[in-house]
């Protein structure tokens, strides 16, 4: 079996499988801390959180604030199980790789698709966004301009080295927290000095709760609220495929995997409680970004017009990502046979260019579903709601992959020195709360098309792995790991 699949012995090449195309350039490991602290933050403040809080304020009310914090206290406990696998065997360049070594080719397979196909599906939001935030910052620009521009720079910013992804991702990401800090301090000296706004509304903390309470629309309301919400959320993950461009993980992988509570309760919690005080909830546009209007509110209209490329510059920046992340993945899944060689070559520069192009290629659907809907902000709810439940999948395969690896290499769990907290039961716990997630999507019309759409996507899937399977080198790696599955089921019988 590949050394993916050796658990004996860590490998500490980035990935090693190319080892057998002899003279191929391999992944570098490029990436350093503030590289991959960034990356990290910027995974976690999507643009969901800039273009989706609107609308989910509206459908939660102020329990907006709670479902943000459940969605980030179960999505840590998926982020430290990735990074306690990722680092039980550095040759791992993905939790395609573990799932597929865990679980079976198969599920390399289905993860690593279903991730790409992701990612695509978030590029076509962020295109959608940006196209919306564009006709924002000038009017009657054709929206196929910057759904047409975009994807050709974001090949641009990809193809040269990943130290110069890491670049962009770290200032993207700069932008990103000095614009919600920027958003923080505003929305408090207007709570400080008892803001009045044209419509009489005094900003105070009691307008949290004096309308209706916390949970004025009920618990169908509250529920409803995790729909657009576990979007902004959608990337968090991203630190693990970088996994085989990082440099020294074993350190800097649990740094930015430790630090996420802390992310969500600053930039989430913090910038919606501000919010929420300073523009009363009932009053807030479902349809734009409550960040734009707090800034216009405030009448600082130079900065609500920033906040604006701020947002568009996170729209680029979750797209940006996705790319990196869609030709990483299509690479590893190519190295595995379960796509076309090509995309298994990586440039002189140590990129891969040709899974790169294929994945840009299909960000240009924003074009269709920006001309095929009647708002930016319907367009985006669908496309972020079969996101999302792809994410929830991705998700999902690493909390099982997590399941199976304790039961059947306990030895390295118990050498691992970045542990799972609760790992005998929280995996079990967030799965649980994953289904209740998929209930919550199917209550809305505009949600619930993500519901018939998913199975769709993993018919076709199961109908291309039938018949890659076939070939004779995914039935080689059939056997072995069925070879090496019995072979650790009897060592820990024993």
């Amino acid at each position: 079996m590949s050394e993916r699949s050796t658990t004996a012995v860590p490998n500490t090449a980035p990935e090693s499988t190319a080892s057998s195309h002899g003279q191929e350039p391999h992944l570098a490991r490029a990436l350093g801390n503030r590289h991959i602290q960034l990356l990290a933050i910027g995974g976690a403040i999507g643009t969901g959180l800039f273009m989706g809080s609107g609308k989910t304020i509206s459908l939660a009310g102020p329990s907006v604030i709670f479902v943000y914090m459940i969605i980030g206290f179960m999505l840590f406990f998926v982020m430290r199980a990735m990074g306690e696998l990722l680092l039980s065997n550095l040759s791992y360049k993905s939790f395609s790789d573990f799932a597929g070594d865990l679980l079976g080719p198969w599920a390399g397979f289905f993860t690593g698709w279903s991730y790409w196909f992701f990612w695509v599906v978030t590029g076509v939001a962020d295109i959608v966004a940006i196209a919306g935030y564009v006709d924002k910052l000038a009017p009657g620009t054709p929206l196929w301009i910057p759904a047409l521009i975009t994807p050709v720079v974001l090949i641009l910013l990809n193809l040269p080295t990943v130290k110069a992804f890491g670049e962009a991702e770290f200032w993207f990401a700069i932008i990103k927290v000095v614009a919600i800090l920027a958003l923080i301090a505003t929305g408090i000296v207007m709570i400080a000095t008892h803001f009045t706004s044209p419509s009489g509304a005094v900003a105070s903390l009691s307008n949290i709760w004096n309308d209706g309470g916390m949970f004025p629309h009920g618990m169908f309301g509250f529920i409803l609220g995790f729909q657009i919400a576990i979007f902004a959320f959608a990337g968090i993950e991203l630190v693990g495929t970088a996994a085989a461009e990082t440099k020294n993980p074993e350190k800097n992988l649990p740094r930015a995997i430790n630090s996420i509570p802390i992310r969500v309760l600053l930039f989430y919690v913090g910038a919606l409680v501000v919010i929420m005080a300073v523009n009363p909830w009932r009053s807030i546009d479902p349809g734009s970004s409550p960040f734009i209007g707090m800034f216009t509110l405030a009448g600082l209209g130079i900065a609500a017009v920033v906040i604006n490329l701020v947002v568009l510059t996170s729209a680029a920046s979750s797209a940006n990502s996705g790319i990196y992340s869609t030709s990483r993945m299509v690479y590893g899944l190519a190295q595995d046979g379960n796509a076309p060689k090509a995309f298994g070559k990586l440039s002189i520069r140590k990129v891969p260019q040709n899974a790169l192009l294929f994945s840009c290629i299909f960000l240009l659907a924003g074009l269709v579903l920006l001309y095929s809907g009647d708002s930016v902000i319907g367009a985006f709810t669908i496309v972020t709601s079969v996101a999302s439940v792809l994410t929830m999948f991705v998700w999902s395969m690493i909390l099982v992959s997590y399941i199976v690896f304790r039961r059947r290499r306990p030895e390295l769990h118990a050498a691992s020195k970045f542990k799972m907290p609760g790992s005998g039961f929280m995996p079990y716990v967030v799965l649980g709360f994953f289904g209740f997630m998929l209930v919550a999507l199917g209550q809305a019309d505009d949600t619930r098309l993500a519901l018939l759409v998913a199975p769709l996507w993993f018919l076709l899937l199961g109908g291309a792995w039938y018949f890659n399977r076939q070939t004779p080198l995914q039935q080689a790696r059939i056997a072995e790991w069925k070879a090496v599955r019995d072979a650790g089921t009897v060592t820990a019988a024993r």
